[in-house]
């Protein structure tokens, strides 16, 4: 059962492929990080890689494939890392750190893999401009993407309630703000 709530919101969320979107503007990286943190290392790769396979067997291959998943696995490890030290700081600071290091990947790989820009210093550099825009998407979507799923997840594990917020203020460097709240006893 642990399970089974990160496992829905993965495959919930992994639907937001199909739908029309910018180009770059995806969950996948919120999907991976996401399952490194919260699923068993086994799930946590199986599954993220699994959706992808199975979703680019419709969206279309291309030649950059193994760069694109190269950085997901690496943002897999960066998930990893990730899992005893969640907190929404850590969180967006690590989903920043993969959209910068997808682009870097996925733009090498494009500029040595297509015949778009010289092989050259100064074509690897026009690769990394042209591409700017893209990344400005990665970056929008990895931040949305990652907010709204570990948000969501952290609500769905944890209901707020005036009881949790008390016990949560109490701990905290907050804590003259718990006594101005009760505490409700169930009946």
């Amino acid at each position: 059962m642990k399970k089974l709530i990160p496992i829905l919101i993965v495959l919930t969320v992994s639907l937001l492929r199909f739908f029309p979107h910018p180009p770059n503007f995806s969950p996948i990286s919120a999907i991976i990080l996401f399952s490194a943190v919260y699923l068993p290392f086994k799930y946590s790769l199986i599954l993220p890689f699994s959706i992808m396979i199975i979703s680019d067997y419709f969206l279309g291959f291309h030649s950059t494939m193994p760069y694109v998943y190269g950085s997901f696995a690496l943002i897999a490890v960066l998930g990893l890392f990730l899992k005893n030290k969640v907190s929404p700081f850590n969180t967006l600071k690590t989903s920043l750190f993969s959209s910068v290091l997808f682009y870097i990947i996925t733009n090498f790989g494009v500029w040595i893999s297509a015949n778009w820009y010289p092989h050259t210093i100064t074509g690897l550099v026009s690769c990394y401009i042209a591409a700017i825009p893209f990344f400005r998407n990665t970056l929008a979507s990895d931040l949305i993407f990652t907010s709204v799923i570990f948000g969501c997840y952290s609500l769905l594990r944890a209901p707020l309630n005036k009881n949790n917020l008390t016990a949560y203020l109490n701990k905290s460097k907050y804590s003259h703000f718990s006594k101005k709240l009760p505490t409700f006893r169930h009946v």
